[in-house]
């Protein structure tokens, strides 16, 4: 029998009693082992998302960015270097791969000051990942803390943990800038992800990584069993990202891609494989802190629709319902469709 998955449009949170009086005594703090931050949103490692402004910026409005791995060795060492600088170690996360010289950039990132390693790959459930996570607990102990991902499944979730991951970025092909399901025919929808893989006995963090397009989708994320969500899309455009600002009759863009995109793997290594993703152009938004503010209140507006004051009485409380397409077009602002 084929089973039934849920994307995010597909379900609302049911309203529930409430007597929080202010926004303000919602807590949105969730924790990466030693490092708690005050906001759960993590910058994806993505070269036209996350370098040393977007580390600092994002340590410094309480959440966090992964500093991306397209780069030399001695490059991302040196922004993680000008991000502990400015933020402390707490501002340093960054990316490293599970092939070539994985154990030299961990080691130089170590060396930096770096605490948080994210290993980054597309299809996280896989033997490679077995073995670097075993190589990377030999070299480094408890003493850095690992990301690892991406998984779609309850059964990737438990093995990266068993495997050494302390948290672990769940979904794969739901990226507004990734077509890995039409190219490979293979993905779990969002939600669906992280609904399963909240089923585990493990307790490791679940960050929900892809398809996530605004505040309430957040919610739902975080409501349905994850402790963060990753972003990428809702970051871009912004000051902090890197990139040149493109000036066209009709504004100013920024570059935004997938780094399964052809563009990025010819930047990235003079030539290309499967080709997962797509590059586009994206308006300047202005600083990230206004993007971060306008989700925080949705998010904690969110949290107050269900009468929770934190993380685990959302989860704890939440109750979902699906809706019928109808019901979508009836969620949306829809006089604006008329």
């Amino acid at each position: 029998m084929i089973k039934e998955a849920l994307t995010y449009n597909d379900v609302l949170l049911v309203p529930q009693y409430s007597n929080i009086l202010s926004r303000s005594e919602v807590s949105l703090k969730s924790s990466l082992g030693n490092t708690t931050l005050d906001l759960p949103i993590i910058a994806s490692p993505m070269d036209t998302i996350s370098e040393t402004k977007m580390a600092v910026a994002m340590c410094n409005y309480g959440g966090l960015a992964v500093i991306h791995r397209y780069n030399s060795i001695e490059d991302q060492a040196y922004y993680v270097k000008d991000a502990i600088h400015s933020t402390g170690t707490s501002g340093a996360a960054a990316a490293i791969g599970i092939s070539g010289d994985y154990i030299d950039r961990a080691t130089a990132l170590y060396n930096a000051g770096c605490r948080i390693l994210c290993v980054d790959v597309a299809h996280g459930h896989h033997i490679m990942m077995k073995e670097a996570l075993g190589v990377l607990r030999r070299r480094f102990g408890d003493s850095a803390y690992i990301i690892a991902g991406n998984v779609a499944t309850l059964e990737g979730y438990n093995d990266l943990v068993d495997w050494g991951a302390d948290s672990v970025r769940c979904n794969i092909g739901g990226g507004s800038i990734c077509s890995t399901r039409v190219q490979t025919g293979h993905g779990v929808p969002g939600l669906q992800t992280i609904i399963d893989c909240a089923q585990s006995d493990r307790n490791a963090p679940i960050i929900a990584d892809g398809g996530i397009r605004n505040s309430g989708d957040v919610v739902k994320a975080l409501a349905a069993g994850a402790d963060f969500v990753m972003l990428g899309s809702l970051l871009s455009g912004t000051d902090e990202t890197p990139g040149a600002v493109i000036n066209t009759r009709e504004g100013k863009f920024k570059t935004y891609r997938g780094m399964a995109s052809k563009d990025a793997q010819m930047d990235w290594r003079g030539k290309t494989a499967s080709l997962e993703g797509v590059a586009t152009t994206v308006p300047c938004k202005g600083p990230v802190n206004n993007t971060l503010a306008e989700l925080e209140r949705g998010i904690r507006s969110g949290f107050s629709y269900s009468g929770a004051r934190n993380l685990r009485e959302l989860q704890s409380k939440a109750k979902f319902v699906r809706q019928t397409v109808s019901g979508q077009a009836e969620s949306n602002a829809h006089i604006l469709t008329k």
